[in-house]
């Protein structure tokens, strides 16, 4: 008789401007024996801002208190700032855990980056933000985000802009996750997985290099024919990706 694969808890952590709803599309594909939940952040999509939250510490011990609620053993998945949290989650509540994946996080070379350095000048947040989501633009974007935009449904499409454009603290993750805060982070053991796609065109794929100096026990996963959202793009092939991932850290964890 073949082993039943333990179940586990898989809480995921999106980046700056969506919410829990950039994991929607992939639902139907997570095996029964995996608890999946997407975490919207408040100040995120239509989900009201907490004014305590003022660092990204602050965020990090938010999400502790949403681990704690859990069925361990529990794995965190983050993308972009999602990772970012995690990142900083791991300086304090590593022992929480049974694993991290952080796909194509933000902190490292960040005083090396165009972008960052464009939202710091004056008024570029507010009027970045409004540029993104305004549905005039949507169509530009759609192309230049993604490989293919007619095969994500129009509806998805519709809700990830506006999601944007309801964010209440996109310039916030800006000022908090700064080259500075990525300074002070030290080295963490635990089971970890850094998950890329080689299309990648926001955060480079050397990148990954960085993070490895942190996360010493990490293995690095890079997936052919991935750009930056993939969990929208290739939503099966993302589900079967980071419950391999999980697995694999499971058994490292054990």
């Amino acid at each position: 008789m073949a082993e039943t694969a333990p179940s586990f808890t898989l809480l995921a952590l999106h980046g700056n401007g969506g919410g829990g709803f950039r994991f929607a599309r992939l639902t139907p594909y997570m095996p029964p024996d995996v608890r999946f939940e997407a975490i919207t952040l408040p100040g995120f999509a239509s989900t009201p801002p907490d004014p305590a939250l003022q660092t990204v510490s602050d965020y990090a011990d938010y999400v502790r208190g949403i681990v704690g609620q859990q069925t361990p053993p529990v794995i965190l998945l983050g993308t972009g700032i999602g990772g970012s949290i995690i990142l900083d989650y791991l300086q304090r509540h590593a022992f929480t855990l049974a694993g991290v994946i952080l796909h194509a996080p933000v902190g490292t070379r960040l005083d090396q980056r165009r972008f960052p350095w464009l939202m710091s000048l004056p008024g570029m947040k507010a009027f970045g933000q409004w540029l993104f989501s305004t549905p005039v633009a949507r169509p530009l974007w759609e192309r230049l985000l993604f490989m293919d935009y007619r095969a994500i449904p129009l509806a998805y499409r519709r809700q990830f802009f506006a999601e944007y454009r309801q964010c209440r603290v996109f310039g916030q993750m800006f000022d908090i996750i700064t080259a500075e805060w990525y300074r002070r982070l030290r080295p963490v053991n635990l089971p970890a997985a850094l998950l890329w796609g080689e299309r990648e065109r926001v955060l480079k794929v050397d990148h990954v290099r960085d993070y490895q100096a942190l996360l010493p026990q990490a293995q690095v996963r890079i997936v052919p024919g991935w750009d930056h959202f993939p969990m929208i793009e290739q939503p099966q092939a993302y589900a079967e990706e980071v419950i391999a991932l999980a697995r694999q850290l499971l058994e490292s964890h054990s």
